[in-house]
């Protein structure tokens, strides 16, 4: 009973730790962006893990290991962003592996890619042929940026001469499961009398009986009512 009593609180311990830290070193580290914050976070990961599972390993320790590995990383991240040279050697820049339409081998050489490789990123983008491409880009988190050539991009409505709605608003949540949100209506200054309107109009009574709503583009609301759960 002991043993489980220490392996949870160690876990709660590891867990809110590593959580702040990485809260802290921002949306970077949350998208893992680069290989150095791939890096970083499955290194600190391994380092909660660790504190967690072996015992041996003093809960303090493991704390200030964390701390002193986010510290590393936010300083190493702050000259990064300050000096270009730093940035170009943590995260590398990128390399152009298609250039008008010519596979750059020497790129692809120096990236380790081969054909197969390229060919399967050029995939995840919807392009199944080389002869599509106008340029192809590989980013620094080593996804594929791809250019097609100009008879084969899509058309636009500019290029149709079609006029484009304004879009008054983004669309944002304003009741989810019964509970009105009251954040995104404060957000885009929208009122409770004007709530209660939309609801009527759809023949609701009360923003209880809807399991979603959301405002859509033209400002108009969208209203999904609960079902009957038997």
């Amino acid at each position: 009973m002991h043993s489980i009593i220490e392996t949870s609180l160690r876990t709660l311990i590891g867990f809110t730790v590593l959580l702040i830290l990485i809260r802290l070193l921002g949306k970077k580290q949350l998208g893992q962006l680069t290989i150095f914050t791939y890096i970083t976070g499955v290194a600190m990961g391994n380092v909660a893990g660790d504190m967690v599972v072996h015992r041996d390993i003093k809960l303090i320790d493991g704390v200030v290991a964390l701390v002193i590995w986010a510290i590393l990383t936010f300083v190493v991240e702050y000259i990064s962003m300050k000096s270009s040279r730093a940035r170009v050697f943590l995260d590398g820049e990128p390399s152009i592996v298609i250039k008008k339409g010519i596979i750059m081998q020497k790129a692809l050489a120096s990236q380790r890619l081969n054909m197969d490789d390229l060919t399967m990123l050029l995939r995840t983008n919807n392009v199944f042929s080389i002869k599509e491409v106008d340029y192809a880009i590989l980013e620094p988190n080593g996804q594929l940026s791809v250019l097609k050539k100009p008879s084969l991009e899509s058309v636009t409505k500019k290029d149709m001469q079609i006029e484009s709605e304004v879009r008054g608003c983004l669309p944002a949540e304003i009741i989810v499961d019964g509970k009105v949100v009251s954040s995104n209506m404060k957000e885009f200054n929208l009122s409770n009398e004007w709530l209660e309107q939309q609801l009527k109009q759809a023949g609701v009574n009360d923003a209880k009986d809807v399991f979603f709503a959301e405002l859509q583009f033209d400002g108009s609301l969208y209203i999904s009512k609960k079902e009957d759960v038997k």
